[in-house]
Protein backbone atom coordinates (compact mmCIF):
# COMPACT_ATOMS: atom_id res chain seq x y z
CA UNK A 1 0.00 0.00 0.00
CA UNK A 2 1.40 3.34 -0.80
CA UNK A 3 1.18 6.45 0.85
CA UNK A 4 0.09 9.75 -1.06
CA UNK A 5 -0.56 13.04 0.88
CA UNK A 6 -0.95 16.07 -0.16
CA UNK A 7 -0.96 19.24 2.23
CA UNK A 8 -2.01 23.04 1.28
CA UNK A 9 -1.64 26.65 3.65
CA UNK A 10 -1.53 30.05 2.36
CA UNK A 11 1.36 31.99 4.54
CA UNK A 12 1.26 35.71 4.62
CA UNK A 13 4.51 36.18 3.24
CA UNK A 14 5.54 36.75 -0.38
CA UNK A 15 6.51 33.68 -2.27
CA UNK A 16 10.23 34.26 -2.20
CA UNK A 17 10.80 34.44 1.18
CA UNK A 18 8.51 31.39 2.09
CA UNK A 19 10.28 29.48 -0.40
CA UNK A 20 13.53 30.53 0.85
CA UNK A 21 12.78 29.81 4.03
CA UNK A 22 11.13 26.39 3.89
CA UNK A 23 13.35 25.26 0.70
CA UNK A 24 16.13 25.27 3.45
CA UNK A 25 16.60 22.02 4.26
CA UNK A 26 18.44 23.78 7.47
CA UNK A 27 15.37 25.90 8.80
CA UNK A 28 13.28 21.88 8.96
CA UNK A 29 13.85 21.30 12.85
CA UNK A 30 12.78 24.41 13.23
CA UNK A 31 9.33 23.66 11.74
CA UNK A 32 9.01 20.33 11.52
CA UNK A 33 7.91 18.84 14.75
CA UNK A 34 9.52 15.47 13.79
CA UNK A 35 12.79 16.48 12.77
CA UNK A 36 15.15 16.27 15.11
CA UNK A 37 18.43 17.12 12.95
CA UNK A 38 19.74 17.71 9.44
CA UNK A 39 23.25 17.43 8.35
CA UNK A 40 25.06 18.34 4.80
CA UNK A 41 26.50 15.53 2.95
CA UNK A 42 27.17 18.09 0.03
CA UNK A 43 27.87 21.56 0.43
CA UNK A 44 24.97 23.17 2.14
CA UNK A 45 23.05 24.86 -0.80
CA UNK A 46 20.10 23.94 -2.09
CA UNK A 47 21.05 21.84 -6.19
CA UNK A 48 19.86 18.98 -7.55
CA UNK A 49 22.10 16.70 -6.30
CA UNK A 50 22.17 18.35 -3.32
CA UNK A 51 21.94 15.27 -0.15
CA UNK A 52 21.45 15.67 3.30
CA UNK A 53 20.88 12.94 6.69
CA UNK A 54 17.54 13.79 8.53
CA UNK A 55 17.30 11.96 11.58
CA UNK A 56 13.36 12.31 12.52
CA UNK A 57 10.71 10.96 15.22
CA UNK A 58 7.95 9.24 14.01
CA UNK A 59 4.97 7.31 14.90
CA UNK A 60 7.34 6.46 18.25
CA UNK A 61 10.01 5.25 16.17
CA UNK A 62 13.55 6.94 15.29
CA UNK A 63 14.38 7.58 11.45
CA UNK A 64 17.15 8.26 9.88
CA UNK A 65 17.33 8.47 5.94
CA UNK A 66 19.01 11.14 3.58
CA UNK A 67 16.86 12.93 0.73
CA UNK A 68 18.74 13.79 -2.45
CA UNK A 69 17.40 16.35 -4.31
CA UNK A 70 15.96 15.60 -7.73
CA UNK A 71 14.28 19.22 -9.03
CA UNK A 72 14.43 22.59 -8.34
CA UNK A 73 12.87 25.39 -9.93
CA UNK A 74 13.83 28.08 -7.42
CA UNK A 75 10.73 29.69 -5.50
CA UNK A 76 8.12 27.40 -7.21
CA UNK A 77 9.05 24.04 -6.43
CA UNK A 78 11.50 21.34 -4.96
CA UNK A 79 11.30 18.05 -4.82
CA UNK A 80 13.58 15.46 -2.63
CA UNK A 81 13.83 11.68 -2.67
CA UNK A 82 15.21 8.88 -0.33
CA UNK A 83 15.02 5.33 -1.39
CA UNK A 84 16.42 3.79 1.53
CA UNK A 85 15.45 3.02 5.08
CA UNK A 86 11.73 1.45 6.04
CA UNK A 87 10.28 4.58 4.35
CA UNK A 88 10.98 5.49 0.85
CA UNK A 89 9.57 9.13 0.30
CA UNK A 90 9.82 12.02 -2.22
CA UNK A 91 8.84 15.21 -0.87
CA UNK A 92 7.64 17.80 -2.91
CA UNK A 93 7.41 21.86 -1.96
CA UNK A 94 5.31 23.69 -4.37
CA UNK A 95 5.12 27.88 -4.20
CA UNK A 96 2.60 29.71 -5.63
CA UNK A 97 2.06 33.30 -5.39
CA UNK A 98 -1.41 34.87 -3.58
CA UNK A 99 -1.79 38.14 -4.57
CA UNK A 100 1.53 40.06 -4.02
CA UNK A 101 1.98 39.55 -0.13
CA UNK A 102 0.90 36.07 0.27
CA UNK A 103 1.81 32.29 -1.17
CA UNK A 104 -0.06 28.74 -1.21
CA UNK A 105 2.60 26.74 0.23
CA UNK A 106 1.74 22.76 -1.22
CA UNK A 107 3.76 20.05 0.50
CA UNK A 108 3.46 16.40 -1.02
CA UNK A 109 4.46 13.17 0.51
CA UNK A 110 4.35 10.17 -1.25
CA UNK A 111 6.25 6.45 -0.95
CA UNK A 112 5.82 2.95 -0.69
CA UNK A 113 6.68 1.73 3.08
CA UNK A 114 8.55 -1.07 3.44
CA UNK A 115 9.46 -3.47 6.82
CA UNK A 116 7.93 -2.03 10.02
CA UNK A 117 6.39 0.54 8.59
CA UNK A 118 4.87 -1.70 6.01
CA UNK A 119 2.98 -3.28 8.77
CA UNK A 120 1.27 0.21 9.47
CA UNK A 121 0.67 1.33 6.25
CA UNK A 122 -3.04 1.86 6.44
CA UNK A 123 -2.79 4.37 9.66
CA UNK A 124 0.30 5.97 7.74
CA UNK A 125 -1.55 8.40 5.37
CA UNK A 126 -3.92 10.13 8.39
CA UNK A 127 -0.37 9.97 10.39
CA UNK A 128 1.27 11.99 7.79
CA UNK A 129 -1.64 14.30 7.09
CA UNK A 130 -2.25 15.60 10.49
CA UNK A 131 2.17 15.91 10.94
CA UNK A 132 2.00 17.77 8.01
CA UNK A 133 -0.95 19.90 8.81
CA UNK A 134 0.61 20.87 12.19
CA UNK A 135 3.90 21.57 10.13
CA UNK A 136 2.67 23.91 8.08
CA UNK A 137 0.70 25.63 10.80
CA UNK A 138 4.31 25.55 12.70
CA UNK A 139 6.17 26.90 9.80
CA UNK A 140 2.99 29.88 9.00
CA UNK A 141 3.17 31.24 12.47
CA UNK A 142 7.09 31.11 12.37
CA UNK A 143 7.18 33.15 8.67
CA UNK A 144 4.44 35.42 9.84
CA UNK A 145 5.88 36.17 13.23
CA UNK A 146 9.01 36.75 11.37
CA UNK A 147 7.14 40.37 10.43
CA UNK A 148 4.97 41.45 13.20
Amino acid sequence: MSVDVVTEIVIDRPRDAVAAYAGDPTHAPEWYANIRSVEWQTEPRVEVGSRMDFVAQFLGRRLAYTYEVIELAPGERLVMRTAQGPFPMETTYEWRAVGDAATRMRLRNCGKPTGFSRLVAPFMASAVRRANRKDLARLKQVLERATA
